[in-house]
């Protein structure tokens, strides 16, 4: 049994396919059909049913696939001994981000980050905190920027910052000419969220406090975008609370339909988080140390004070 052939193992298994896991081995499909043959043989066990299209692991392969992402994890740890040991910050580094975090984020931290890692090669996705957390844990990132706390056993968190919620109301609307607004203020009934499967979303519907599930809508929205619920707004169609980060690129217009909390102001937590295991942990500390530096700079200057983020 080698490290190799349970790469092989891993990447049928992702793929489900013996010619598309060739592929992202680098290697031929022979090659790549030898080796798990090889394996299958010396453990005297099928790991894949090759009757079933697309490709099945057996209930035995389940288990030998555990067990090999465990292996493969560890043995990547012998070179990241290494590179801690030597101070070496480079190679490889997969980042998955959130949506509601990844366009105001990315280009606060993005040039400053490779100015000074200049030997890290970063290979970015915008990703749901589902997504993110399952590709984490099945090996295929090595971190991510989430909303938290996730309370997930296999995942480690490393907040980077807490930011406020910010009201995006309209002045012809209830609330349109309180100076600030209170969290009692929010009525779920004329509040507009993005879609299921956003943390913020979850957040939002958390602080208003009386949520229930409406049997008489007039429209239902259905949207990822922040900017498609600022446009609704514009059209009386309701308020929307909006990441404090996301307001700064708002032009003077937008601006004025802002409307700060009264103090203490909501916010939420978004974290670095990677597997417990621990992997290239020399690049997630200068992640973490080159992002938490130029969004504390930007929060600062912010009207509003932070408290304990609410749950994701």
């Amino acid at each position: 049994m080698t490290i190799t052939q349970l790469h092989y193992v891993l990447a049928i298994a992702e793929h489900k396919n013996f010619t598309k896991a060739a592929e992202k081995c680098f290697v031929t499909q022979p090659t790549l059909s030898t080796q798990i043959q090889k394996l299958e043989e010396e453990l005297d066990v099928l790991i894949f049913d090759r009757s079933k299209k697309p490709i099945e692991l057996t209930e035995v392969g389940r288990k030998i696939v555990h067990q090999a992402r465990n292996i493969v994890n560890e043995s990547d740890r012998i070179q990241d001994i290494v590179d801690q040991q030597k101070g070496f910050i480079g190679g490889e580094f997969r980042l998955g981000i959130i949506p509601t975090v990844m366009p105001t984020l990315l280009p606060m931290f993005l040039k400053a980050f490779i100015k000074k890692y200049p030997k890290v090669k970063l290979k970015i996705e915008e990703l749901t905190t589902e997504d993110i957390i399952q590709r984490i844990n099945d090996g295929h990132l090595d971190a991510g920027i989430a909303a938290t706390p996730l309370e997930n056993e296999h995942i480690k968190e490393r907040p980077l910052y807490y930011e406020p919620f910010v009201g995006y109301i309209p002045k012809e609307h209830r609330l349109g000419q309180k100076p600030k607004i209170d969290v009692d203020d929010l009525d779920i009934d004329d509040m507009l969220l993005l879609e299921d499967g956003h943390c913020f979303r979850d957040g939002v519907i958390n602080l208003c406090k009386a949520f229930k599930k409406q049997t008489d809508e007039k429209f239902q929205l259905e949207s990822g975008s922040i900017e498609t619920l600022i446009k609704l707004s514009d059209e009386g169609l309701g308020m929307t609370l909006l990441p404090y980060l996301h307001t700064l690129d708002l032009n003077e217009k937008l601006q004025s339909s802002l409307h700060y909390f009264n103090e203490p102001s909501p916010a939420r937590e978004v974290s670095l988080i990677f597997h417990k295991s621990e992997l290239k942990m020399q690049i997630v500390e200068a992640l973490h140390n080159v992002i938490s530096g130029i969004i504390r700079g930007a929060i600062a200057f912010s009207n509003v004070k932070i408290i304990s983020p609410i749950s994701k």
